[in-house]
């Protein structure tokens, strides 16, 4: 028996707003600096005093440009700002600044990956406009308090067509799209600190039909995990209304977490509601293809491009290329690393285990490693050479290394007493000496059960102290217990 969920096409369009890192605000000087002491990055533009007039920050369309590029969209010519007329209690113009008609950017997609496979959402714009403020209500407090630090910071809206059907695809596109600005180095994508935030636009409708249902918007979900959460709630909700013959309401709701619970806020707008009209005290401006091509020159490769990349030319697994390519940093060390070493399993290895635990348990980026790309590599080698064993490497040399990066990492090995034993003939008298000590074990082993290779493995590195070459005396042990059969 199916479920009730099973009957509905799940219909989903998200609205993310970046903040862009530009060190002023969009159409005044004030300082956009996070954690300042409340109203302080404000001046008479941003309090909106009678006289004052916006001018535009170049770099929030440079921002804007540069992201619509990376995301194949149309690139508008000829811009104009729009006041959008809606109450901000904590927006003293009572009006937002922004563009209506002429987003900057129109079209585009993102490719996700899930596990139903790829796929490319479409977007239907992403256009500049200002930041409201924040209101703020502390516990058992009736008043509400302001603080307009973050009025008029520059931000970008990027909306996707109604394109998504699960709270999975959505939360994927929220995750690569917070890779992008990462990566174009627009936005610093922090979701906690609000940099970087999503709606969610969710309607059902029956499977049979063509017509999509009302929307409901969330609102308030700071991270991936909520994003997901509270679209499945949504879905579930909807569904359970008109399981019950009730009808959806077409309003803006609240997301908490704590109780996993959503609350209705507010009916939602119309269009019309918002009284758009042009911005009288802005000019409209032109994007010349002198200024596209400035900006397209500027662009950093992109996660899908180094993405091909380490397959088509390090021959990594999927799995590997999205742990890879998650941070524009991270990709470039370990691009780097490729240029010292053709071992570049190994490398990717590295990268994404001991290098990414010690970055976390530091808590640093990259920039910050103490190895540089070629010691690793160098590190690499080592092991490749059969000189030290990967255990010894990872567990003792690793971390020696790092506190003392000028060193060679021959040398501290060495000192470790870490180089491994690879002369055939001391090792196989160890062999020999660990299979006489064992002969009922060699005689299960010659009658099928090989997996006792690894016990015998055990014994000799045990008498060796960690220090025998894994291959030499894996071949050695074969011959061995073969011999005595």
């Amino acid at each position: 028996m199916s479920q009730p969920r099973d009957k509905y096409t799940v219909v989903i369009g998200l609205e993310i707003h970046a903040q862009l890192s530009t060190k002023s605000k969009i159409y005044s000087r004030d300082s956009t600096t996070f954690g300042s002491a409340p109203n302080t990055n404000v001046s008479v533009v941003t309090l909106a005093h009678p006289g004052t007039l916006p001018y535009l920050n170049k770099k929030v369309l440079d921002y804007a440009i540069k992201m619509g590029l990376a995301c194949n969209s149309e690139i508008t010519r000829k811009n104009i700002f729009c006041r959008k007329n809606y109450f901000y209690p904590d927006l003293p113009k009572g009006y937002q600044l922004t563009q209506d008609k002429t987003p900057i950017c129109i079209g585009g997609t993102v490719l996700i990956r899930t596990k139903k496979g790829e796929k490319y959402v479409k977007l239907n714009r992403i256009h500049v406009e200002e930041d409201a403020g924040k209101s703020i209500h502390q516990n058992e407090e009736t008043d509400t308090l302001v603080d307009l630090n973050r009025a008029g910071v520059a931000l970008i809206e990027i909306v996707t067509e109604p394109d998504l059907g699960s709270a999975a695809e959505a939360a994927q596109t929220m995750m690569e799209i917070r890779k992008l600005v990462r990566y174009l180095d627009v936005c610093d994508g922090n979701m906690e600190e609000g940099s970087i935030r999503c709606d969610a636009n969710v309607s059902i409708m029956p499977k049979c039909s063509t017509v999509f249902g009302p929307k409901v918007e969330l609102k308030n979900m700071n991270s991936i995990k909520q994003i997901k959460n509270a679209i499945e709630h949504e879905i579930d909700r909807q569904v359970g209304i008109v399981e019950a013959g009730g009808e959806i309401i077409s309003e803006t709701r609240t997301y908490d977490p704590a109780t996993g619970d959503s609350i209705g806020m507010r009916e939602k707008e119309e269009l019309n509601d918002y009284r758009y009209f042009p911005e009288p005290d802005l000019s409209p401006v032109y994007v010349t293809d002198e200024w596209l091509d400035e900006i397209r020159n500027e662009l950093p490769v992109l996660p899908e491009q180094w993405r091909t990349k380490f397959i088509e030319e390090y021959g990594l697994p999927e799995y590997d290329t999205g742990v890879l390519t998650d941070s524009r940093e991270i990709a470039k060390f370990f691009n780097a690393v490729c240029q010292e070493t053709q071992n570049y399993k190994a490398a990717s290895n590295w990268v994404m285990g001991p290098v990414k635990s010690y970055l976390n348990d530091h808590k640093i980026g990259i920039d910050d490693f103490p190895l540089t790309p070629k010691k690793l590599a160098e590190l690499i080698e080592l092991i490749d050479s059969g000189k030290i064993s990967y255990s010894s490497a990872s567990q003792q040399l690793f971390s020696a290394w790092i506190k003392t990066p000028k060193i060679a990492a021959l040398e501290i090995a060495e000192k470790l007493n870490l180089i491994q034993e690879s002369d055939s003939d001391s090792l196989e008298e160890v062999v020999r000496e660990v299979v006489d000590k064992f002969p009922d074990k060699v005689k299960e082993y010659n009658k099928g059960k090989k997996g006792l290779i690894g016990m015998f493995m055990g014994e000799v590195m045990k008498a060796t102290k960690g220090k025998a070459d894994p291959k030499i005396t894996n071949q050695l042990l074969r011959d061995k217990l073969e011999s005595v059969g």
